[in-house]
């Protein structure tokens, strides 16, 4: 297979991936001491960690969310309730002004639901973040995957898979009609001495009439710096893929790295077809970087970290994330002999892959919490996120263990080794957090949104 080809300054992406809640990934580990993840009501934190991340000239804070429970779990939410796993959560839209005010240059990506907020509210609240923030965030696309969300949101159960997209299509079509053509760019005047604000004839109704929204508009805001934020999105399966084909401007993967080049061949014919290029696109893959001065340091952290983390929360995010009750699955189960007739292929593939030493299914959990670990020194981390990097990844979601200490230790041990070998940015572009990672302040040509420019 021929090797991918990139353009001659490309550099890699890497982002703070954290979540406004007690635990987010690393189940269990909040209870340490040198955690600061029980104190997420607080400002402060925060502030801080979007300190540390432009200091270490990260591209961006990245929060996720969820707008309902892990609660298949023996048939209720109580542990998820117990450990925290992602309850309780606190909005992440609401953290970013105030991160906003600490830094120049860093990026804010925020997580939303389609099913969350009406998109015309929606719309409002991201030309006020864009302002506020001279034009440093993006919006992650999501379509929810908890049953608990759709019955939270006047739904009758989650809306099916290929429902939830085709309100996501139409969703996204209301915002760009609202964000790119309800105002055209001189609508704004400002003109003191006649006392006029803006255009009347330059600003427009948008009369957006839909199989599941009706919008007249205009919209309320005046245009932001970057109208429509950067989009990221995540979805594998074919629908997933075609929809952030026509939308996404940076894309969550998961695959192995020998798996990048395919992915990103059958992305690009995906792409064309739409009339769009790869180069218009990031592929951003997960890693949950455990470094240390040494190899053996970083060892030592790994294994006092498996020593705390919970089993039982792990089967709480499991069982949320693939809609199977693993409490029915004893953890001291042994896996020889594992009967996975009673699962989903995913348990299989688990046990398929299962490192050796994995005797039980809880040590299966456990390990399964830690496979996006990357142990090692910090040029051994540096070099295997080089290898992913050449092999077509264009960035990096850095998970946490603790916070703020995973990313104090990925910024003071190798950023600088990344930076040193051109592949991490040791100081920011200029702009709009577009322009950061594309060179170009809006939506190209090529996006669909841009045909709503003028309506």
């Amino acid at each position: 297979m021929a090797e991918p080809r990139f353009a001659p300054n490309r550099r890699m992406i890497l982002n703070a991936f954290s979540m406004n809640c007690v635990s987010h990934i690393q189940q269990g580990l909040w209870v340490r001491a040198d955690s600061r993840q029980t104190e997420y009501l607080q400002l402060e934190p925060w502030m801080e960690l979007a300190r540390i991340a432009e200091a270490g000239c990260l591209d961006s804070l990245f929060l996720a969310d969820v707008v309902g429970l892990y609660d298949n779990y023996q048939g209720s939410a109580d542990t998820s309730f117990r450990q925290a796993v992602q309850v309780p959560v606190n909005d992440p839209m609401l953290l970013i002004p105030a991160m906003a005010t600490v830094t120049q240059q860093l990026g804010f990506a925020f997580t939303s639901s389609v099913l969350q907020a009406h998109p015309f509210t929606f719309a409002r609240q991201l030309s006020t973040l864009d302002h506020l923030t001279k034009g440093r965030i993006a919006w992650n696309v999501v379509t929810s995957y908890l049953p608990n969300a759709g019955n939270n949101l006047g739904f009758d159960g989650l809306p099916d898979h290929e429902e939830r997209y085709a309100r996501a299509e139409e969703y996204l079509e209301v915002v760009y009609k609202l964000c790119e053509g309800s105002w055209s760019d001189d609508a704004v005047i400002i003109n003191r001495s006649e006392g006029v604000y803006a255009d009347p004839r330059k600003v427009r109704q948008i009369n957006h009439r839909g199989p599941r929204y009706e919008v007249q508009g205009p919209h309320l805001s005046e245009p932001s710096p970057q109208r429509t934020p950067v989009l990221f999105q995540a979805g594998m399966s074919t629908r997933g893929r075609d929809f952030a084909s026509s939308n996404a401007e940076c894309i969550f993967v998961v695959t192995p790295t020998s798996g990048v080049a395919t992915l990103r061949k059958d992305f690009e014919k995906r792409l064309n077809s739409k009339n769009r290029s790869i180069s218009e696109v990031k592929f951003i893959g997960g890693v949950a970087p455990i470094v240390g001065g040494t190899e053996k340091e970083a060892i030592d952290k790994k294994n006092d970290y498996l020593e705390q983390l919970s089993v039982e929360g792990g089967l709480v995010h499991m069982s949320g994330n693939t809609g199977v009750d693993l409490g029915e699955i004893d953890p001291s189960t042994p896996l020889d002999g594992f009967n996975t007739e009673r699962v989903q292929g995913l348990i299989k593939n688990l046990i398929d892959s299962a490192p050796p030493g994995t005797r039980t299914f809880g040590d299966l959990i456990r390990s399964n919490l830690a496979g996006a670990w990357l142990v090692g020194s910090d040029e051994q981390v540096a070099n295997e996120l080089q290898n992913r990097f050449d092999a077509g990844l264009d960035g990096f979601n850095l998970t946490y263990s603790v916070t703020p200490g995973t990313f104090v230790d990925f910024i003071d041990g190798v950023i600088p080794i990344l930076q040193k070998r051109g592949l991490a940015q040791s100081e920011y572009a200029p702009g709009t957090f577009r322009e950061k990672l594309f060179g170009y302040p809006r939506l190209p040509l090529s996006h669909p949104a841009t045909v709503h420019r003028q309506l």
